[in-house]
């Protein structure tokens, strides 16, 4: 039996309480693009959507929203957070403790047992302090924290740090994955604005040894990849201001949210995923048919199906390859941690997985798993 390199000792979830529907979703985004094409005649005109269309696009026909007054407001299109004051924990370092002590508890792990916290996710509240050393503060965790942003991929990336850290001595390290999403996509572009939503996942890796709460996964082996590319982008950051650029995000096709080139994204990324899954497995010696489950990144239904399909020569069962992105949407690196998060407590001891996130960069990771 292949010896484990670390333990996925527990995962937790956050999922705020509003939903927002296709339905409802569509109804704001058609309000909006009736009053552009209204005050825009001699202009580019809009399209108005669907919620048959989203679901046939990507799979999805909700998400969970930290706020959908705003996304909903055709007069605002986008979220509704009040600021906070610096003596206030943070949204972000907020999911980030709730989704940590989910996890917590799950595994009946103190803030003393762990040594390490990771936030690891596609965007940043704020450049510093670190997200994660906020959340280690808020938790009562000893030890250190820092921050790590690969896009969709962060949570993968994020196992593989900590399996590094787990060598350098910690004990245990708590990696968190808090996405407000819907706070950088374009709820006036129609190709994008129904993607995303709002969530935080947790997992505690810890050694390979030992303790082995219910639930709990050997790590047998990780591998990432990058590969540069401009079909995922979001230009909005803080060199904006000293470039003096004006930034204007009423256009529906600006660049400084959430872009992306689909059909292009589709076409590469699939069989870069997949070939990386391949190959990973091959060169640990385990055959494609051994894996019984597949909890790979939710971003697009078709996507997740083909890959799946690539790599077992046949359709995959819903067992196989989970699917919560009708339910939740794109939740970036949460996405395949909700999956295994939901996914996981029906299997057997020594049965085999891999956690799969992927998206913008190229971004991948693969982490093969064994239950215990």
């Amino acid at each position: 039996m292949k010896p484990a390199i670390a333990r996925i000792l527990s995962t937790g979830l956050f999922t705020p309480d509003q939903s927002i529907s296709n339905e409802e979703l569509v109804e704001a985004y058609n309000a909006y693009v009736a009053k552009w094409n209204a005050e825009n005649p001699d202009g580019e005109q809009l399209e108005p959507s669907s919620a048959e269309f989203i679901e046939k696009a990507s799979g999805i026909k909700s998400r969970y929203v930290l706020d959908k007054t705003g996304p909903l407001d055709p007069e605002r299109m986008r979220p509704n957070f009040e600021s906070r004051p610096n003596t206030e924990l943070s949204v972000m370092a907020e999911m980030g403790v709730k989704a940590a002590k989910d996890a917590m508890e799950r595994g009946n792990f103190g803030p003393e047992d762990i040594d390490a916290v990771i936030c690891a996710a596609s965007n940043m509240q704020r450049q510093y302090p670190a997200m994660a050393v906020e959340i280690q503060d808020a938790l009562g965790i000893d030890g250190y924290g820092f921050d790590m942003n690969v896009a969709c991929a962060s949570a993968s990336f994020g196992i593989q740090t900590a399996v590094g850290l787990l060598e350098t001595g910690a004990r245990r390290v708590l990696m968190i994955n808090p996405e407000i999403c819907t706070a950088h996509i374009n709820f006036k572009d129609r190709d994008g604005h129904f993607i995303f939503g709002d969530v935080c996942t947790a997992v505690i890796i810890g050694k390979p040894e030992g303790e082995a709460p219910k639930g709990a996964f050997d790590i047998l082996a990780t591998r990432l990849k990058t590969q540069f590319s401009n079909n995922i982008r979001n230009n909005f950051g803080f060199l904006n201001v000293p470039e003096d650029e004006v930034i204007d995000l009423s256009d529906p096709k600006t660049d400084k949210l959430f872009k992306q080139n689909g059909r292009s994204v589709f076409k590469e990324v699939v069989p870069m995923v997949a070939a990386m899954i391949g190959e990973h497995l091959e060169d640990e010696g385990i055959d494609k048919a051994e894996v019984s489950r597949f909890w790979l990144h939710q971003a697009n239904l078709n996507m997740n199906l083909l890959i799946a399909k690539k790599l077992l020569g046949r359709d995959p069962s819903s067992e196989e390859a989970p699917v919560i992105l009708d339910e939740y949407a794109n939740t970036s690196s949460a996405g395949s941690i909700i999956a295994f998060h939901k996914y996981k407590d029906d299997m057997e001891a020594g049965q085999l997985g891999v956690i799969s996130g992927f998206g913008a960069g190229y971004s991948a990771g693969s982490i093969v798993v064994r239950a215990c």
